[in-house]
């Protein structure tokens, strides 16, 4: 069973950087063959596609420009760097995995999921 723990959300102030962090474990868990993803969800609205990981990097266009996805295989790791966030990026912030390639930008193509963090952005 995979499993993955988010970490590195808070409350930060508009134009700021934030990255998050997302460790994945599991014994049977071969991370450098998964597609990794981040997804968001707001209040009252549905989860948002923020961007993927395999062998190339897709990002939604609200956050082209502003945030990047790497990973590090070694460390079973995968990172969304935030930069000049806006208050419309205040969400629960999700990562996901995926078994096969290619990525996805729909939530329910991932196989495994995080509890999420919060990120609050103030203006």
């Amino acid at each position: 069973q995979e499993q993955l723990v988010e970490s590195g959300g808070g409350l930060v102030q508009a134009g700021a950087s934030l990255r998050l962090s997302c460790a994945a474990s599991g014994r049977t868990f071969t991370f450098s063959l998964y597609v990794m993803a981040w997804f968001r969800q707001a209040p009252g609205k549905e989860r948002e596609f923020v961007g993927s990981i395999n062998g190339r990097t897709v990002l939604a266009d609200s956050v082209k420009g502003r945030y990047a996805i790497s990973r590090d295989n070694a460390k079973k790791t995968v990172y969304l760097q935030m930069n000049d966030v806006k208050p419309e990026d205040t969400a629960v912030y999700y990562c996901a995995a995926k078994k096969l390639a290619p990525g996805s930008s729909r939530w329910s193509d991932y196989d495994s999921w995080g509890q999420g963090t919060q990120v609050t952005v103030s203006s």
